[in-house]
């Protein structure tokens, strides 16, 4: 069977649950920490792949990734009965369809604001409203500073990009220029 079916049925299964049981926040915060352990440690798929370790360590490890002692009782009874069924290779990818299907349930749209300077916190509510007003949903937003777009700002959200950065200005001109 194919790794993105498994996994989305895992999903589907934990967010029903989590539904059920009015916890899918929390089980949502859960997943999107466990898939971000995956990214900002590599070792991490290493280590659960590892069949030589046993489940009760790769329990620990994969609750630790989870946020640790916060954790709900059925994020610990969806990570032991991946364990279990000996899924845990595929525990990332089942994190990761948990967090799409929770954004698709709720309306949840992600976005990004990217600025030469630190913003206020006014400046990125305005942000967030706008994006809010355009998508009818609630929108999880992300604010990078980038000194290399030297003024101006970058807007993403869903599939939408809105460049209006100094760099992007200042590369027009110079194709123009070049013709």
């Amino acid at each position: 069977m194919d790794i993105g079916v498994i996994s989305v049925r895992y999903a589907r299964a934990l967010l029903k649950s989590a539904t059920d049981a009015k916890v899918e926040d929390a089980v949502y915060q859960q997943m999107m920490l466990l898939a971000k352990s995956y990214i900002t440690v590599p070792q991490l798929r290493h280590t659960i792949d590892n069949p030589m370790l046993s489940k009760d360590k790769k329990e620990t490890l994969l609750l630790t990734a989870c946020g640790g002692d916060s954790i709900s009782p059925l994020t610990k009874a969806f990570i032991s009965l991946i364990l279990k069924e000996d899924r845990e290779n595929m525990i990332q990818f089942m994190a990761n369809s948990y967090v799409t299907l929770y954004r698709k349930q709720k309306n949840i749209i992600r976005g990004k604001l990217i600025t030469a300077m630190a913003v206020t916190a006014e400046t990125e509510q305005k942000m967030r409203k706008m994006v809010e007003s355009k998508t009818q949903g609630t929108v999880e937003f992300e604010s990078e500073v980038n000194p290399d777009i030297v003024g101006g700002f970058i807007l993403e959200y869903d599939t939408y990009r809105m460049d209006a950065s100094v760099q992007s200005k200042l590369r027009d001109i110079l194709n123009t220029l070049k013709k």
